[in-house]
């Protein structure tokens, strides 16, 4: 019986060697392109092909400047640059600029501009009648810029990035709320 088994595993073994030369593989699909990927669409819509790159909005979808307790006659600039969505995740790109009249604290972050309390940003669906928070990695920790930790210039833009589930596609456009400051209205979700 122990020499069966053997001339199975050595037949199998084969069939894949041959398989794998003539550009087929286990799964079905063509196998013998020279970059190890297949082709796409371009439209973005399967998230494991394409050419690697980075979200870049050169202007904002929407701006406001609000008053921030964090000193007298404090501001900060608060600047949309795109909700773009890719796969089952949507990327929210923010840029904050404080500004302090006359000398700048010495310690500028987020959360102090937020009054010592956490942005917790969030997406509001009017469709769906939903509210999307950030999501979470595996080890728990939330996919967001860290509003304590990341240090910030007076009169400097500094980027934050949020990723949320993705809205359904029939969702054209969400409100955002960042922090104690008004909701921007009607954020386009780019696909």
């Amino acid at each position: 019986m122990r020499p069966t088994f053997r001339l199975v595993a050595a037949i199998a073994a084969t069939l894949l060697l041959a398989g794998g030369m003539t550009g087929c593989s286990a799964l079905g699909k063509e196998s013998g392109s020279s970059s190890g990927r297949s082709s796409s669409s371009g439209d973005g819509s399967d998230v494991s092909l394409g050419q690697a790159g980075f979200d870049n909005a050169a202007k904002p979808v929407v701006a406001g400047t609000f008053d921030s307790p964090m000193a007298e006659g404090a501001k900060v600039d608060i600047a949309i640059m795109g909700l773009r969505v890719r796969g089952e995740l949507a990327t929210l790109t923010v840029q904050l600029t404080p500004r302090f009249p006359g000398v700048a604290p010495d310690r500028i972050n987020a959360y102090r501009l937020n009054g010592e309390h956490g942005l917790g940003t969030s997406l509001i669906d009017p469709v769906n009648l939903k509210r999307y928070v950030v999501v979470k990695d595996s080890g728990g920790k939330e996919l967001e810029t860290d509003d304590i930790f990341v240090k910030m210039t007076n009169n400097q833009a500094t980027p934050f990035y949020y990723t949320f589930a993705a809205p359904p596609e029939n969702v054209k456009s969400v409100d955002l709320q960042i922090g104690s400051w008004p909701t921007f209205r009607s954020i386009p979700v780019e696909r």
